[in-house]
């Protein structure tokens, strides 16, 4: 669910019957209706995307990325050789620099 600020938003406009309205305080903060944040079950400490739109300002939350395992994500690795060391890692990574230093980078 997104919501947005209207830029065409007045003090006295009339709302409707499923329309809450907020201000923003001299600190620069708006506070949600509560019925707002029970029925997206947004706690103290949310976070929010703030970006601008033509019609206003758009907030939407952050999701946080669910804990993963890295046996759950090893797969996306696609290495299917043999087991390296990590001293064989540093001599790659070396033969690595040595040949972009000797094409003129680094």
């Amino acid at each position: 669910m997104y919501f947005v600020l209207l830029k065409s938003y007045h003090h006295q406009v009339t709302t409707a019957d499923n329309m809450d309205t907020t201000r923003l305080s001299s600190k620069g903060q708006l506070v949600l209706p509560k019925a707002i944040r029970e029925a997206d079950a947004w706690t103290e400490g949310t976070e929010f995307i703030v970006e601008r739109v033509p019609e206003g300002v758009l907030l939407r939350p952050v999701r946080s990325l669910p804990v993963t395992r890295l046996e759950d994500v090893i797969g996306c690795a696609r290495y299917r050789g043999p087991a390296r060391t990590t001293a064989d890692m540093e001599r790659a990574i070396a033969q690595g620099v040595k040949a972009r230093r000797g094409r003129g980078r680094y």
